[in-house]
């Protein structure tokens, strides 16, 4: 049998957004810029898609900008309002368990002379509303919060640091990373005070290379993509078509049902703790356990183990889980979010993350829970570290 749970690296399309993306690649192929009938066709598809994102947040349709995906999102939130809002200040505050895509466009800020504030996490990885309330000063323009992390499933108190910010000075712009949130988690971006609004399409069942941004009305911002001017100038460039009806339909297909989906995806994800933490020996969960984290992921700790050890035993089972994100598998590191909530230094390279999907199936979580019972202690004897 093949158990994939690694969803919070990309996921299965459903079948549903499998065939309309064919279909329109194949049959409704009309650039959305042309003046022509298959070009209106292709401009509908998009004007639907638009309306339904933005149904799933509660916005409005002109504030969704479609994208390449959660990285340029993230890229042109932070670029893009810090060069916005360049006269009112160089100051921005993040945490530090920020995806990449977040903490790296930062550090290019910082080059130009902007200053970033790292907010700390505890051991569950969650910010303390009161150091970022410290930290906002006169001349913060821009606050970066992730909303989940890809990494331990910890939820972050976007809602009430959205209050706080917006209370201290309505102008800071605050960004949130939902790539890993939107579709497991209920957003709404005016009650929460959210101003940009990060997602990814591969990551919620459609196709990978699309995303979108959500940018509240009057939100300062500029565009870090110049070109034929298409969305309002805000991000030029042809629109992918097949990608942008493919991930609305994902998304409405994640929402649909919302309440029962979520339920039992914690359902999973406690079943699965339950049963490694009976099964199995000198092993951690890290992050939140209870209905606090994200329903869909789970980080463990082998003792005595590598990550990359168990993941090559469990792919060769047919078992798939990444060490850390996947996003940077290609440049192994040891992970920051791993050190930021002060795991065992013995226990950082011996991490993996376990994520589940609506398409995961318990049977998938026994054969996991089944082969690493099998093999860890004999493992443990050879290749202990």
């Amino acid at each position: 049998m093949r158990a994939y749970l690694d969803n919070s690296a990309t996921t299965r399309a459903f079948d549903e957004v499998a065939s309309l993306v064919a279909n329109i690649m194949t049959e409704e192929y009309g650039n959305s810029s042309s003046v022509h009938h298959m070009g209106a066709i292709a401009e509908k598809r998009v004007t639907q898609a638009r309306e339904m994102i933005a149904s799933t947040l509660k916005a409005d349709p002109s504030e969704i900008v479609f994208t390449s995906g959660g990285t340029e999102s993230d890229n042109m939130s932070i670029l893009g309002a810090a060069k916005a809002n360049l006269r009112r200040g160089k100051h921005i505050i993040t945490t530090a368990i920020e995806h990449a895509a977040v903490s790296e466009a930062c550090a290019e800020l910082s080059k130009e002379g902007f200053e970033i504030t790292y907010l700390k996490v505890n051991e569950l990885g969650i910010i303390d509303i009161n150091e970022l309330k410290a930290a906002l000063r006169t001349d913060t323009i821009l606050v970066s919060v992730m909303l989940v992390n890809n990494e331990i499933g910890s939820v972050q108190p976007v809602a009430e640091a959205g209050r706080i910010i917006r209370e201290f000075d309505e102008r800071i712009i605050f960004h949130v990373d939902a790539v890993q949130g939107y579709g497991k988690i209920l957003i709404r971006p005016k009650s929460m005070n959210i101003d940009l609004l990060s997602v990814s399409g591969h990551k919620i069942h459609g196709p990978k290379g699309i995303g979108f941004l959500y940018i509240k009305k009057g939100t300062r911002i500029v565009p870090i993509c110049y070109g034929g001017g298409q969305q309002k100038g805000m991000r030029s460039g042809t629109e992918n078509v097949p990608g942008i009806a493919g991930m609305a339909l994902a998304a409405k297909m994640c929402y649909d049902g919302f309440d029962e989906k979520i339920r039992r995806l914690y359902e999973l994800k406690s079943y699965l703790a339950d049963s490694l933490m009976e099964k199995l020996t000198d092993i951690q969960i890290n992050g939140p356990q209870d209905d606090n984290g994200a329903p869909h992921i789970l980080s463990l700790s082998i003792r005595g183990l590598r990550a990359e050890t168990v993941l090559n035993m469990l792919s060769s089972k047919e078992i798939y889980v990444s060490a850390g994100s996947a996003c940077t598998s290609n440049n192994p590191h040891v992970s920051g979010t791993l050190k930021a909530i002060g795991l065992d230094k013995e226990l950082l390279e011996s991490t993996i993350r376990i994520s589940m999907s609506v398409l995961t199936t318990r049977e998938e979580l026994d054969y996991l829970v089944e082969t690493l019972c099998s093999q860890v202690e004999n493992m443990r004897r050879f290749y202990r570290r």
